[in-house]
């Protein structure tokens, strides 16, 4: 990995393939606009000193007009290379003029399968930005508010439009992490049951990657997100801090769900061992009863197999037949002994 601080220019290290385009939505108390297009220029005249602006960013491909746009809102160089950074650490940083969130996203596809994006959300005085790594349409229900003025979006400042995208983010970790602690719990429900645990061991490694990277989301935001929301920046207005205590209640749901699902793994790894043992113990038990059972068998057909000439049975007409129903006989005891003795 190169030093980013020797080098002038910007590239987006990531895999993504979503070609850059940008959606705007200015509004103050009376009206909304809407613009988009690929390049900063085709909406640039659509940003209001007197409205609150607010440009998504889908895709960060054209790392040209990433720039511009961050020298537009005076955005740290620094902070623009870590947006195209998609495996920067989460983080919230404060300057003087705007604050900058870098967090994940998640998503569970049908196989299962975590897949995570970056998103970063910069709040200024009139102005927020959201990067998406990919497209998405994680903000629709936002832009669906604002259109209708819910709860008088349009009339609060900027820091407001920030707490409820951020409400929208916990409510993503609320429900990844649920869906983790689900699957922990029905895992735990077969570990219980022996004869149905033959794959849980997968599973279990599967749910503690998810539960990693969960884990390395949203941890940092413990302590970060509390500095930000006692901090004396003039970016959160007093009035509006009750809306991001309430996220910050979120928050500390998820944080306290990924504490109950650490402990559950742990405990499910135990119970694995512990399952293996006992599943291996049955098999064990069921092998040294049937041994136990043809261990007079193997007697009496040794006995009858010795090369003595006097012999009575090998001469004697009914003496297969005899050896076979005795053999039988001493089978079937056995069995119904170690049947009776709940052994088998």
């Amino acid at each position: 990995m190169k030093n980013n601080l020797l080098s002038e220019k910007l590239a987006y290290s990531g895999v993504s393939n979503t070609p850059t385009h940008l959606h705007l939505c200015t509004y103050n108390e009376t009206e909304v606009q809407e613009f988009s297009g690929n390049k900063f220029s085709d909406i640039q005249s659509g940003i209001r000193e007197n409205a609150i602006n607010w440009l998504q960013i889908h895709g960060l491909q054209d790392t040209e007009t990433i720039r511009k746009i961050g020298n537009y809102f005076g955005i740290n160089f620094l902070v623009i290379q870590d947006i195209l950074n998609p495996h920067h650490p989460t983080k919230i940083e404060q300057y003087e003029s705007h604050l900058v969130l870098i967090l994940k996203l998640f998503q569970l596809d049908k196989n299962n399968q975590l897949h995570k994006q970056q998103l970063c959300i910069i709040q200024g005085k009139n102005f927020v930005l959201s990067f998406f790594e990919n497209e998405s349409s994680f903000f629709n229900d936002v832009t669906t508010a604002i259109q209708n003025n819910i709860l008088k979006i349009r009339n609060r400042e900027s820091d407001y439009l920030l707490s409820v995208l951020l409400n929208d983010v916990m409510a993503n970790y609320r429900d990844i992490i649920s869906t983790v602690e689900d699957s922990l719990e029905e895992m735990e429900s077969r570990l219980l049951t022996i004869t149905s645990a033959s794959d849980i061991g997968i599973k279990i490694q599967e749910n503690r990657r998810h539960y990693m990277q969960i884990k390395r989301a949203v941890f940092p935001l413990k302590e970060q997100y509390n500095r930000m929301l006692f901090s004396d920046s003039e970016l959160i207005h007093k009035k509006n801090r009750v809306f991001f205590n309430d996220v910050n209640d979120h928050l500390q749901f998820v944080l306290q769900t990924i504490e109950i699902c650490r402990e559950t793994l742990s405990s499910l790894v135990d119970l694995y061992i512990s399952n293996n043992d006992l599943r291996m113990n049955d098999i064990m038990k069921r092998l040294t009863v049937v041994s136990t059972i043809f261990i007079p068998l193997t007697f009496l057909v040794g006995v009858w197999g010795m090369n003595f000439k006097i012999m009575p049975e090998l001469d004697w007409k009914y003496g297969y037949l005899t050896a076979w129903i005795i053999m039988i006989i001493v089978g079937w005891i056995g069995y119904w002994f170690f049947k009776k003795k709940k052994w088998y």
